[in-house]
């Protein structure tokens, strides 16, 4: 592969009732997050991205996203091997892409670029 896995950088749990399941997270992690929207919201966990995502589907359970440089040639690659583009690249704010592939076995990966990311 080309464009190496860097390792995982950011789960995302889909929600039915954001509100519930925020303050959920917050008393589990004892700190509140860094982000907070009616479309998203986002906490640092030693530096890993943990978010909700309100009306995704939640058939696949959480997303989790791995590391590349190149999210548009880690898509590319996964597709030669037999998987189906999700979502396309796409920049989601501040430099950071992401995308998702069904590979043939049914399971989604997510890549994710994030310039911010920073091990703790």
């Amino acid at each position: 592969m080309s464009t190496p896995l860097q390792g995982l950088r950011t789960v995302i749990y889909p929600v039915v009732n954001l509100t519930t399941s925020k303050e959920w997270w917050i008393q589990l992690l004892g700190q509140k997050p860094y982000f907070a929207e009616p479309f998203y919201v986002g906490f640092n966990v030693e530096g890993y991205e943990l978010g909700l995502l309100p009306g995704a589907s939640q058939s696949d359970g959480a997303q989790v996203y791995w590391g590349v440089e190149d999210v548009a040639e880690a898509v590319r690659e996964a597709i030669v091997l037999g998987a189906t583009e999700l979502s396309p690249a796409t920049d989601v704010g501040e430099g950071i892409v992401t995308a998702t592939v069904r590979i043939p076995d049914g399971n989604v990966v997510g890549y994710i670029y994030n310039p911010n990311f920073t091990l703790r």
